[in-house]
């Protein structure tokens, strides 16, 4: 039995790349879908700011002739920059239960890497931290959400096996959504908005997000939180108008929460979250037609799930360790009581990010996901 590795060059082949996850994971209760056309734009060099500043090529395991697993070799200059390092990603990467497919796919990636200058591999990662990344390694009896991968044990178990270790680790919160405000952030929120002059913030609709510029504010504030965690990289000019245009006008803007100063009108915190709509993506089965539309739009505007995703939350420097994230919750609690959620699940959280990991004390979160970045010395 062989397996050969081949490049993805053309529209058939990328088809193939990207229906290869939909079979693998075709009926699976928990598994979610990404949209076919979000990952053609994702992988599409005039349509992805990212790639700007990142090189990438994807690849295709047969085995017998047979599609057997895919893989994204991904150089991101700016993250290697920014971090002094030389890193070669791999992403979206599935394959069939068969330790020598995935060996082969990785091998591969190692091997694109090394003739490129890089001296380590990690992953999963995406081609920017607004991809998804990390591979699942608990919780593979839960649902996942919009903005996480979901994958079979056994991808752990061989990527360990092949010699990598890891790098980082998030781990992922669920809780109820309480009937009432705990007091905690009630008494932190009220002594916070007298002590610090700042308020909390609702988007009034694009007038807001273009005219005024809040969308700006957004992403900046999002760029000064993030830049010293893990791998993060700052969003170009670029990569926020693309992220402006694109997701703020989908949002819910009650679900959308801004925290500023009284006088300057510094954004100094903000939370966005919206519905979960998994169930919707599973029953569009990564296509938006014929009917895949109907499911979204229905779970987004009409009949919402259960669930709410919290997709981030960001403090900027200066305003952390000063109880800002309390005024978050007195704000979005109510929201969730009034649409009827019962349940939130956060989105990924760095385990070493301690400040992130204790805001959800007094909400009985437990941790129901781990996902981990791996990562090899290239021999």
């Amino acid at each position: 039995m062989s397996i050969e590795i081949k490049p993805v060059n053309s529209r058939k082949e990328l088809d193939q790349f990207i229906n290869f996850n939909y079979w693998l994971y075709k009926g699976h209760p928990y598994a979610v879908p990404d949209l076919a056309f979000d990952l053609r734009d994702t992988f599409n060099k005039k349509k992805n700011p990212g790639l700007e500043f990142s090189e990438m090529q994807l690849f295709l395991a047969l085995k017998d002739g047979k599609v057997a697993g895919r893989v994204v070799a991904i150089i991101n200059h700016r993250s290697n920059k920014t971090w002094n390092v030389k890193n070669v990603r791999f992403g979206w990467i599935d394959f069939i239960e068969d330790i020598d497919v995935a060996k082969a796919l990785l091998d591969t990636v190692e091997q694109w890497g090394k003739e490129r200058g890089m001296t380590h591999c990690q992953g999963p990662m995406g081609i920017t931290d607004m991809d998804k990344e990390g591979m699942l390694t608990e919780g593979f009896d839960r649902l996942g959400t919009m903005a996480t991968l979901y994958n079979y044990p056994y991808y752990p178990e061989y990527l360990e096996r092949l010699g990598y270790q890891k790098e980082a680790e998030w781990t992922e919160l669920r809780m109820d959504v309480p009937e009432k405000i705990p007091e905690k952030y009630s008494k932190v929120g009220r002594i916070v908005m007298q002590r610090e002059k700042v308020h909390i913030k609702k988007l009034d609709g694009r007038n807001d997000i273009f005219h005024r510029g809040y969308g700006q504010k957004i992403f900046n504030l999002i760029n000064d939180a993030y830049s010293p965690l893990f791998g993060y990289s700052r969003m170009t000019e670029r990569q926020i108008d693309q992220y402006i245009k694109m997701y703020l006008p989908l949002l819910d803007l009650r679900m959308v929460t801004l925290v500023e100063t009284d006088d300057t009108h510094q954004l100094v915190s903000v939370g966005i979250s919206m519905p979960s709509i998994v169930r919707a993506l599973q029953k569009s089965r990564g296509k938006l037609l014929p009917f895949g539309w109907f499911h979204l739009l229905k779970s987004l505007k009409f009949k919402h799930e259960d669930g709410v995703e919290l997709l981030l939350i960001a403090v900027h420097p200066d305003w952390q360790n000063r109880g800002i994230n309390a005024l978050l919750f007195t704000d979005l609690i109510p929201v969730y009581q009034q649409m009827g959620f019962k349940w939130a699940e956060t989105n990924c959280i760095l385990e070493t990010n301690f400040k992130t990991q204790s805001q959800w004390q007094y909400l009985d979160a437990q941790i129901v996901k781990r996902r981990r970045c791996f990562k090899k010395e290239i021999s």
